[in-house]
């Protein structure tokens, strides 16, 4: 009875447990002695970061780097330790994303300027976004081909199994909110944009036309949205404690022979997300905006990113960065973000799927012609909308890019990446929500309304 109180209720029954637990506390007890101190906030960032790296390093040489860290007594249990403080991070983050989401859509709206062109403002995001990921792809599927990709692998059967997979039709049908209660539910954002907007452009109209002022309703939202800015800054402010467990954990479950197995997948992917980050940096620059400012100064949010590995867990740090730090408005700022947490992911909906589509190819025997690269674009492309910014949603861009080229029935070779999943999940997550960013200050500056001496304040 005893064994069992401790393996499997309390899970700390190894003394390497309790060894990892403590060192875990001083490293927390650590940042907090130096955020009382008065250290910056991205300094506290940084820190936690590099903590949580060589902690995770740390775990994995006390093991001998196992081939199966998560079946290592001691690994299991401190790393299930861990997820209190990293997951119960992004489980509070993502708590905040739905109210914060409505409330500034519709507070947004309220309070918007008459010459604002709202159809110029979903044209040019829709531009940006989508042009971006098919860009993303192309960087995929033309390192894929150049450098062989599963070329020489044989299929290898596994656990993996093909996602359901809908027509282009039904996934742009299914955004629209035909249960507002179960899109929130579901943390279908853009339903939640979709119906945000239609609330707070009624709510707008009527008064405009003078039939109602509507103050008790405008005050409510210009409370809530108060209320949810400061939720935001107090949830954001407990980052350097979560990515150190966020890092450490995903360092210490993953076993070297995996990150072996599949070395040339990532180091391709992380040199095409290189490619694209330079890629945006020379997009801000044809738009006038200086692209080493805004790596500077959207350090935090691309930090937790890559920890957290949830594009829709960072949106509330996002839009607060955009908003505060890099001159975007507020209107731009919601809904470009927004949008970007569920389409138009650069990192997840189109590098990834673009190496996936060429490795599946390569490994099935099947000839990549240019016939399969331009239908690979236009698939990605169409695919990476409604793909939810969670962890592990990138398998789903996976099954829309395999389905659509007709490779489907491959899927289960697919197995050997999905191995090394969280290691390549971390720039991928990073790059989407550094291309949400970018996107959402490109926008700004095609509507006119990018504050350029807000975005070169120190």
């Amino acid at each position: 009875m005893e064994l069992h109180f401790f393996k499997e209720f309390l899970m700390i029954s190894h003394p390497t447990t309790v060894f990892l637990l403590l060192v875990f506390l001083l490293i927390l007890a650590m940042i907090h002695h130096l955020e009382k101190k008065g250290t910056s906030f991205g300094k506290l960032v940084t820190i936690g970061t590099v903590s949580g790296a060589l902690l995770g390093i740390f775990i994995q040489v006390l093991a001998g780097f196992p081939d199966a860290p998560t079946k290592v007594v001691f690994i299991k249990e401190a790393t299930k330790w861990y997820s209190l403080v990293g997951g119960g991070f992004i489980d509070l983050i993502r708590m905040l994303v739905v109210p914060l989401v409505l409330t500034s859509i519709i507070h947004v709206i309220l309070h918007m300027n008459e010459g604002t062109n709202l159809k110029k403002l979903v044209g040019a995001m829709l531009a940006t976004n989508l042009g971006m990921v098919a860009l993303a792809a192309i960087v995929g599927l033309s390192l894929g081909s150049l450098f062989g990709l599963g070329a020489g692998s044989s299929a290898v059967e596994g656990a993996s199994k093909m996602r359901d997979v809908k027509p282009v039709v039904d996934t742009f049908r299914a955004l629209i909110p035909m249960n507002p209660v179960k899109a929130m539910a579901d943390t279908n954002v853009i339903a939640v944009v979709i119906f945000g907007v239609v609330i707070g452009g009624i709510a707008q109209l009527i008064k405009k036309t003078g039939t109602n002022s509507l103050e008790a309703f405008t005050k409510l939202f210009d409370e809530l949205h108060l209320i949810m800015g400061w939720a935001c800054d107090f949830i954001i402010g407990l980052m350097p404690y979560g990515v150190v467990a966020l890092l450490a954990n995903t360092l210490a479950t993953r076993g070297l022979k995996a990150v072996m197995d599949m070395g040339l997948f990532i180091l391709l992917l992380y040199l095409g997300l290189a490619i694209m980050f330079a890629a945006e940096a020379l997009l801000l620059t044809v738009f006038g905006v200086n692209p080493l400012t805004y790596f500077k100064k959207a350090k935090s949010p691309l930090v937790l990113a890559f920890t957290s590995r949830s594009s829709m867990g960072v949106l509330p740090l996002t839009v607060e960065t955009l908003t505060h730090r890099l001159g975007v408005s507020t209107t731009t700022a919601n809904t470009v973000a927004s949008f970007g947490t569920t389409a138009g992911m650069q990192g997840c909906a189109g590098v990834f799927p673009g190496l996936v589509v060429v490795y599946i190819a390569n490994v099935s025997g099947i000839p990549f012609d240019l016939t399969l690269f331009i239908m690979s674009i236009v698939v990605i492309a169409l695919g990476s909308i409604g793909i939810a910014g969670v962890p592990g949603t990138a398998t789903m861009a996976a099954s829309v890019s395999l389905s659509g080229t007709g490779l489907g029935a491959y899927f289960s070779s697919i197995s050997p990446v999905l191995a090394i999943d969280p290691i390549i999940d971390m720039g991928r997550t990073m790059l989407n929500v550094s291309g949400s960013m970018t996107n959402a200050i490109v926008v700004d500056k095609i509507m006119g309304t990018f504050d350029e001496e807000a975005f070169k304040k120190e």
